[in-house]
């Protein structure tokens, strides 16, 4: 899907690469829905044939709906990567509280700093299949620490998504317990990351 070509962004490049990282605020969000929602459906299509994902909430109506909720929080910031003007991989975060992001049944459970200092959630990161394991999910991330700038970071990943899990591991994330959305959800892997210096985020990228 072809974004249009108005830039109402902010770009990011790589030498060498033709992969462009544009980064947009809550304002400019709602215009790319459909095609951040294409994204992910490309990029899960355990979910998008399975019709038990959509009654778990894990659905393209469900995004829409998720999205749009978390557009409301200050310092939101989706990021989004173009291959020759086609949209291929995207991201997003905000800024939160911990008793918000890891609720009251493992909040005492994470590190004293990721309950005290500057957390960034960590929503969706996807890239469809043919742009997968070229480094752009890493840049993706990249971009979004650069702009939210959190100490820590956290996110949600399904125990069964083997090359999301590997990609988490190297960005430097490590379990942090098992957590649900309700109770008669599924099990997700709680997963959080220490940014120790502005110096994690490359790392990141550069062992992707």
């Amino acid at each position: 899907m072809t974004t249009p070509s108005t830039n109402t962004g902010t770009d990011t490049d790589r030498p060498g690469s033709s992969v462009v990282i544009r980064t947009y605020g809550p304002g400019h969000v709602p215009p790319l829905l459909d095609t951040v929602a294409d994204i992910w459906a490309d990029a899960h299509p355990e979910l998008v044939d399975n019709p038990g994902a959509a009654t778990d909430g894990l659905s393209v109506p469900a995004l829409h709906h998720q999205i749009t909720g978390h557009l409301k929080h200050q310092g939101f910031a989706m990021t989004v990567a173009y291959d020759g003007g086609t949209a291929v991989g995207f991201g997003y975060a905000f800024p939160c509280t911990a008793a918000y992001w890891f609720g009251a049944a493992l909040l005492d459970q994470v590190p004293e700093g990721a309950r005290t200092e500057r957390l960034m959630g960590l929503c969706e990161l996807a890239v469809r299949p043919p742009w997968q394991s070229r480094g752009i999910g890493a840049r993706l991330h990249t971009a979004l620490l650069t702009t939210i700038a959190p100490q820590w970071s956290s996110l949600l990943a399904l125990p069964a998504n083997q090359r999301g899990q590997d990609l988490y591991t190297r960005l430097g994330y490590r379990y942090a317990g098992p957590y649900r959305n309700t109770p008669g959800g599924p099990e997700f892997d709680l997963l959080l990351l220490h940014v120790t210096s502005p110096d994690t985020a490359a790392q990141g990228e550069a062992a992707s």
